[in-house]
């Protein structure tokens, strides 16, 4: 019997944003949050609005603020 490797876990956007970044404090850096309060999102696993916002337009929109707070910011079409 062959073996399959398990599929891989899909990261959440907050996470995926970290890693874009580079670490939590280098995010922070771009966002004008600490370190402190992007670590403290990704263990909540929410970001507040301003967050959100923040990481979108640090990031280039390759995370959005509708991926980060789905219930708050409508998918654009």
């Amino acid at each position: 019997m062959k073996r399959t490797a398990p599929p891989k876990k899909q990261l959440s956007p907050l996470v995926r944003a970290i890693k874009l970044a580079g670490s939590e404090a280098k995010l922070g850096k771009l966002t004008g949050f600490s370190q402190v309060a992007i670590h403290r999102a990704k263990h909540r696993g929410r970001a507040s609005a301003e967050m959100a916002v923040a990481i979108e337009r640090a990031l280039e929109g390759a995370v959005s603020r509708a991926e980060l707070r789905p219930d708050l910011f409508e998918v654009a079409a």
